[in-house]
């Protein structure tokens, strides 16, 4: 037997993804357990003091989890219309929000007491953040203005109105207590100086931003709007670093994680993007059962929270990685030992006998009894769960030049398999190569043989041919989609060679 070779399987199996310390990092995650809420989930938030409680803002309310238990502890319900927007300040006791009543409400988290209501918006306010300094609210609303809120006074600072659209995204600095950025459905997005009174910079992510997110150094910001992620270099004036477009539908919500090395983007299309903080390049994917609006991590990125459209929320935890020593340890009991009993300290390992087995279709292969060893793998249970075991057969035969000998002389059943399988998986990339030389070697051995042959072997032969001609029409129309997208990045160096 160790004189002959057996067939290899392994060139036509499908690749799996490469297993990276990412992939693993983020698979550790528990499955998500779900809770249903009335209404969209506007926004999702994390307390960054432990225990880490995070808030819920949907419908006329937020609510407050206990990560552990994942219900409700704490119900801020003092509004008589839509909540938008609930965020913590930093040291989690209070939370602010906004709402369709055109006002900024301050709550204090343990007592559930409304404590401050910030008038001056004349439209529903989106977006409410604390300042780095916890003394003041920066609030962005559908008025069109971003306003920045005076905690101790309860009046407004100071008014910018540079937008001519819906403001539904926004972000402080985590620097400067002064420094704002504000995203519209104009498409714009500006960055305000309270110190100067003015807007100090003004970017187009062309498409409606839907979210913006300061990078924990405060130099760097992106925004998200349409099915991109645009990264912008503050200190250069606003440079375009990069364009992220791993979603194909609208990117609704940005996150940061792993201390900053880690950015996570959330969409309508059931998906919630990881990306690696320094290259933007997608480590991770996460999926999810409905678009996605909301999204929240943890600081030390044990719970993700996330919001869908559906109104249920999805809580995923990690799991508590165990110490691989103290997996080692065993109790050993000794009972009845004798007090000079020695115990070795190596043992003696017996290694267990792989006993080496053949497949039945090796078996007749080493007996040159191609036909069998070709009836063996056409089997249903082997055609429909491992094709690439019937695809390495054919090609073994196709190298011995027997398979020939193998397809000749079949009819009824036998052929109509064979032609099956042939029809299955001809566009198949990974099989195809193999599968087109077998359908060349059948139509030369039953050439000038059809008539002979049973109705359903002929109506397979058809069958074959209507899907040859498929193919060559998709290679065609390929061809024709491929010269068309030459010229047009042709044409774009050109234009930026002009440039």
């Amino acid at each position: 037997m160790a004189s002959f070779k057996k067939t290899n399987n392994k060139i036509f199996t499908r690749a799996g993804p490469d297993l990276t310390p990412d992939n693993i990092y983020w698979k550790k995650y528990t499955a998500p357990v779900l809770v249903k809420e009335f209404g969209q989930i506007d926004y999702v938030d994390f307390s960054p003091v432990e225990p880490n409680y995070f808030a819920i803002t949907c419908s006329v309310r937020v609510q407050i989890y206990n990560p552990i238990t994942k219900l409700v502890i704490k119900n801020l319900s003092k509004f008589k219309e839509a909540a938008y927007g609930g965020s913590f300040r930093r040291d989690g006791k209070l939370l602010c929000a906004g709402g369709e009543e055109k006002v900024v409400k301050l709550f204090d988290v343990a007592t559930k007491n409304l404590l401050r209501v910030f008038s001056g918006h004349k439209a529903a306010v989106h977006r409410t953040f604390f300042t780095n300094d916890n003394l003041h609210i920066a609030s962005f609303s559908d008025d069109k203005t971003v306003a920045l809120w005076d905690i101790a006074s309860e009046k407004q600072i100071i008014s910018f109105n540079e937008h001519t659209d819906y403001i539904r995204a926004g972000a402080v600095s985590p620097n400067s207590p002064n420094i704002l950025v504000s995203g519209g459905y104009d498409k714009i997005i500006e960055m305000y100086d309270a110190r100067m009174q003015k807007k100090v910079l003004t970017v187009n992510h062309e498409a409606p931003v839907e979210s913006i997110l300061f990078l924990p150094s405060g130099g760097i910001f992106l925004s998200a709007g349409g099915t991109e992620v645009r990264v912008w270099d503050v200190l250069s004036g606003g440079k375009l670093l990069a364009k992220i477009s791993q979603h194909h539908k609208t990117v609704t919500c940005l996150r940061i994680a792993s201390k900053g090395r880690r950015i996570l983007s959330g969409s309508l299309d059931r998906h919630v993007k990881i990306y690696d903080a320094g290259t933007f390049n997608t480590v991770h994917t996460l999926d999810y059962p409905n678009s996605v609006l909301s999204l929240g991590i943890s600081a030390d990125d044990e719970m993700i929270v996330t919001g869908m459209v559906d109104g249920l929320i999805s809580v995923r935890r990690r799991e508590e990685e165990r110490n691989p020593l103290e997996l080692q340890k065993k109790k050993v009991s000794y009972r009845n030992a004798g007090k000079n009993l020695h115990i070795p300290s190596i043992d003696i390992v017996v290694e267990e006998e792989v006993k080496q087995t053949m497949s039945k279709h090796d078996a007749f292969l080493r007996k040159f009894q191609y036909s069998k060893a070709l009836d063996c793998v056409m089997l249903p249970y082997i055609v429909n769960k491992t094709p690439h075991v019937t695809v390495a057969l054919f090609q073994e035969l196709i190298r011995r030049q027997g398979l020939r000998q193998a397809v000749a002389g079949r009819d009824g059943k036998p052929l109509v398999n064979i032609l099956k399988f042939i029809i299955k998986y001809i566009g198949s990339v990974r099989l195809g190569r193999v599968i087109l030389d077998v359908a060349n070697i059948l139509m030369d051995v039953y050439d000038g043989q059809l008539d002979g042959l049973a109705t359903e072997s002929r109506t397979m032969f058809s069958l074959l041919a209507k899907r040859l001609q498929e193919e060559e029409e998709l290679i065609l129309s390929l061809s024709e989609l491929q010269g068309s997208l030459q010229m047009i990045l042709a044409a774009a160096e050109h234009h930026l060679e002009i440039k």
